[in-house]
């Protein structure tokens, strides 16, 4: 995969069982996944850290403009959260070969920021439960 402009790398999202939809109007988003490692070291380690493999997770935040208008936008969010729903998300691209990253998980957080003489902005977080799996996209 070569180096591509972030404007095409999308977060999509749909409550749990359906197919997810481009967030839209975003300006920014990132994944960040974490891999606890908790430290095993003993008399016995001969003076160095040992850990063992720990669980793993992550979060996917991003940020955007608000437009009601917008088939997948900040009121869905909002309802995800006060109806403590279960989403379906991906991360990635619609370019063909590129890797997707999708899973489940749920909005953790939300806001909604009003600037005199500014756009209207939102953000959120979705913090993923379960696995995460990847594909590539068809070319």
């Amino acid at each position: 995969m070569a180096v591509f402009n972030g404007t095409n790398l999308l977060v999509k999202v749909i409550a749990d069982g359906g197919t997810p939809v481009a967030l839209g109007h975003t300006t920014t988003c990132s994944m960040s996944l974490s891999h606890d490692l908790p430290e095993v070291t003993t008399k016995d380690s001969g003076g160095w850290t040992e850990i063992i493999s720990g669980v793993r997770g992550g979060e996917i935040s991003f940020e955007g403009l608000v437009n009601h208008e917008s088939s997948a936008n900040v009121d869905e969010i909002i309802g995800y959260i006060t109806g403590r729903t279960k989403v379906d998300w991906s991360f990635g691209t619609s370019t063909g070969g590129d890797t997707v990253y999708s899973g489940e998980g749920y909005i953790s957080a939300s806001s909604i920021s009003a600037d005199a003489e500014s756009p209207v902005t939102f953000d959120g977080t979705i913090t993923i439960t379960g696995a995460i799996s990847s594909s590539t996209n068809p070319e």
